[in-house]
């Protein structure tokens, strides 16, 4: 059983229409990726790599800020460690200066210069506990408040911690998060053992010859104390050095994954130029291929009839 067909005049056109119409088409999308540089430029081009594409950008976000917090983690920790050495020197100054002033030969004007010194040394150690880092005091722990420590006033030579000992935290990993202050008691005493503020007032009191003050009975006992305020501030200087070097590392391992992403996300979105360049050449070989066979086939007129 057989059925002929009639080809009509109108079929031929519509046909050889919709052909170039969609050779026309791909050659704006080629057109399109060229001009973009990328292979999907919308949901519909791809949706596989639109969904891989999406995946490595969220990745890619997570991954930057991860390198913004390591970056405020290694600037609050840089700016804590040389505060505190400054403030280390200050106290082997006065560690000096009480040694100095159990020399039996000083008089009472040596001692009063003596002490002088020392009240200018705890002030200023007072200024580095109240050191602030983007209006935060870095040894304040979580306080709103602008001090960590009350500035010495009469009553108060010492300095009083108005702070809280909550704990601050840079996240600069998925699931890894590091600590990049350290409170004012963990790094100057907590008043019960020796505190450095009240043990150089006791220093200065001994000095003058005033009533025993800040737990210091005498410059040998306000000695030792002083002594240990120290270890404990080149202790927390060792804290801090473990920690910027560990932020430090996890902010290179981010990097290293930036790199990464950012490839691998080209991969999935960018073109490949000389083989798109191509294409496009061979899409316009081909285009130009059909307006001739379309020019031959379609008839325009009656008079092409009746050649």
């Amino acid at each position: 059983m057989s059925s002929d067909f009639r080809v009509t005049q109108r079929s031929i056109t519509a046909t050889v229409m919709k052909g170039l119409q969609a050779n026309q088409t791909r050659m704006q999308q080629i057109q399109e990726q060229l001009s973009s540089g990328r292979q999907v430029n919308r949901p519909s081009d791809s949706p596989v790599k639109t969904v891989e594409a999406m995946q490595f950008r969220g990745t890619l976000s997570r991954t930057e800020q991860y390198i913004r917090n390591a970056e405020d983690g290694i600037a609050v920790l840089g700016t804590a460690d040389t505060v505190l050495t400054k403030g280390l020197d200050m106290v082997r100054r006065a560690r000096d200066l009480t040694l100095t002033g159990m020399n039996a030969s000083n008089g009472a004007q040596g001692r009063e210069a003596l002490a002088a010194e020392i009240d200018q040394l705890r002030e200023s150690l007072v200024g580095i506990a109240n050191t602030a880092y983007l209006g935060r005091p870095l040894f304040g722990g979580t306080t709103s408040g602008a001090l960590a420590y009350s500035t010495p006033v009469a009553g108060d030579p010492a300095g009083e911690f108005v702070g809280d000992t909550g704990v601050a935290l840079r996240t600069v990993a998925a699931g890894t998060q590091v600590e990049v202050t350290v409170t004012g008691p963990e790094t100057f005493g907590d008043g019960t053992d020796a505190q450095l503020f009240e043990v150089l007032a006791g220093l200065s009191a001994q000095l003058r010859g005033e009533a025993p003050t800040g737990g210091v009975t005498d410059l040998d006992d306000g000695l030792t104390k002083l002594d240990r305020a120290t270890e404990r501030i080149i202790a927390t200087l060792g804290k801090i050095g473990a920690r910027y070097h560990r932020v430090e590392t996890m902010k290179a391992k981010a990097e290293e994954s930036l790199v990464t992403l950012t490839n691998s996300l080209a991969e999935v979105e960018s073109i490949d130029l000389p083989k798109t360049i191509v294409e496009l050449q061979m899409q316009e070989v081909a285009y130009k291929a059909a307006l001739g066979a379309t020019a031959r086939v379609v008839q325009p007129s009656l008079l092409d009839f009746l050649r």
